[in-house]
């Protein structure tokens, strides 16, 4: 089987790996892929953004996996549908589930799935009452996509209301939710449009700071599996969350494939629905992948052409897994590019912003580097993880040193 990986983060370094390490894929190529991408494969230049260009490259495979939401909104899927291109991820239409904040809530209500209530707000004033509304803490929200940084969780009504308009000034609607308590997971579903069949639960960390501090960003870090949470999660999400979800996009017509990537907010009433992404999160799917056992190759391919109900049940390694994101100077505000890196050929590093210049490995992003290790006990694949990031050169990258900390004690 030969397989386009659509994407140049470290969450595409990441299916790569897998995709490398399965037995019935005998070439996998990257677009446009990164530095680190392209030390083990072919990379081809693409924009992501054209699902015309998506489909012309991905003529000639026998599976397109699209990792970034910009070209499954755009309609990546459709295009190589249309080109008759197994493609993994879900169509344009099904895509407003990331796409729209709103169009997801409307989904979760009718499928009667547990979540935040919530208001969608199209102009200064319906924000202002309804801040007032809901009240602290704040949670306002772009409408549209945002790269994991339209959000803003504060108690700060000025924050909360400075958020609000920029996003309204950009062109966006704002949804303002009701404030979820309790730690957060991620549990990635993967659906053919009838059948699921959920990954480990996981857990990120969004602020850039130690003990959740600072701004949010794209993700700093994050483990799995979670030994503090109920081990039917998975599955609970599966019959309370993805299934529903599922079911009721089938009966709009507008079938869903792909991941289904279910953010919850494990609260003291219960698992309540945070949000919905279209694809595989960044950086949890760096440690879920780690650990997967089962073939990816078959998995994406099965769910693509309606066949999961076929997959046997998955595999999984013993132990756990830990990703350490190393992030350049200034990350997230203004992040720095251009610096020399070194000690990134090290075991277990995945490439997100990098590039080549001169010879030299150098940032090109403001996620430049994501370190995963696996171990025994979360405690092991921290000191790994660890171990490698502070063996890594970059002039001024700063990394969180409390990832997957407390879960480890």
């Amino acid at each position: 089987m030969r397989v386009l990986v659509v994407g140049s983060g470290a969450r595409e370094h990441a299916l790569v790996t897998s995709l490398l390490a399965d037995p019935a894929i005998n070439k996998v190529v990257a677009a446009p892929g990164n530095a680190g991408m392209a030390q083990q494969i072919e990379t081809q230049p693409l924009d992501v953004s054209d699902p015309a260009a998506v489909a012309t490259l991905g003529r000639g495979f026998d599976l397109v996996v699209i990792g970034p939401e910009v070209p499954l909104v755009a309609g990546a899927v459709d295009a190589c549908r249309e080109a008759g291109i197994l493609a993994f991820g879900p169509t344009a239409a099904a895509a407003q589930l990331e796409g729209s904040k709103d169009f997801a809530k409307q989904i979760m209500v009718s499928a009667g799935i547990p979540t935040a209530e919530s208001e969608t707000v199209s102009d200064a004033e319906a924000l202002t009452r309804a801040l007032d509304r809901f009240g602290a803490p704040y949670v306002v929200k772009d409408d549209g996509l945002a790269g994991g940084k339209g959000v803003v969780v504060t108690d700060d009504r000025e924050a909360a209301l400075k958020h609000g308009r920029a996003c309204l000034a950009a062109g966006s609607r704002v949804l303002l939710e009701e404030y979820l308590d309790g730690p957060e997971a991620s549990v990635f579903c993967i659906c053919d449009g009838t059948t699921v069949v959920p990954l480990l639960p996981a857990q990120d960390f969004k602020r850039v700071g130690d003990g959740d501090t600072g701004p949010n960003t794209g993700g700093m870090g994050a483990y799995c599996p979670l030994p503090w949470a109920d081990p039917d999660l998975a599955q609970w999400t599966v019959e309370h969350v993805a299934q529903p979800a599922l079911d009721e996009m089938a009966r709009r017509g507008t079938a869903y494939q792909g991941v289904l990537y279910v953010g919850l907010a494990l609260t003291s009433k219960g698992p309540r629905v945070v949000e919905f992404n279209v694809r595989f999160g960044d950086p949890e799917t760096q440690a879920v992948l780690a650990l997967l056992e089962t073939p990816l190759g078959g998995l994406l391919s099965a769910a693509a052409a309606g066949d999961l109900a076929d997959v046997p049940p998955l595999s999984w390694r013993d132990g756990a897994a830990v990703t350490v994101v190393l992030a350049a100077a200034g990350y997230p505000q203004s992040p720095r590019t251009g610096d020399v890196i070194r000690g990134a050929d090290a075991p277990g590093v995945l490439h997100a912003g990098t590039a080549m210049r001169d010879g030299e490995l150098v940032s090109s992003g403001g996620r430049v580097l994501n370190v995963v290790a696996t171990g025994q006990t979360l405690a092991d694949a921290r000191e790994q993880a660890y171990a490698t990031v502070r063996r890594i050169e970059l002039a001024d990258g700063h990394y969180r040193t409390d990832i997957a900390l407390e879960a480890s004690r």
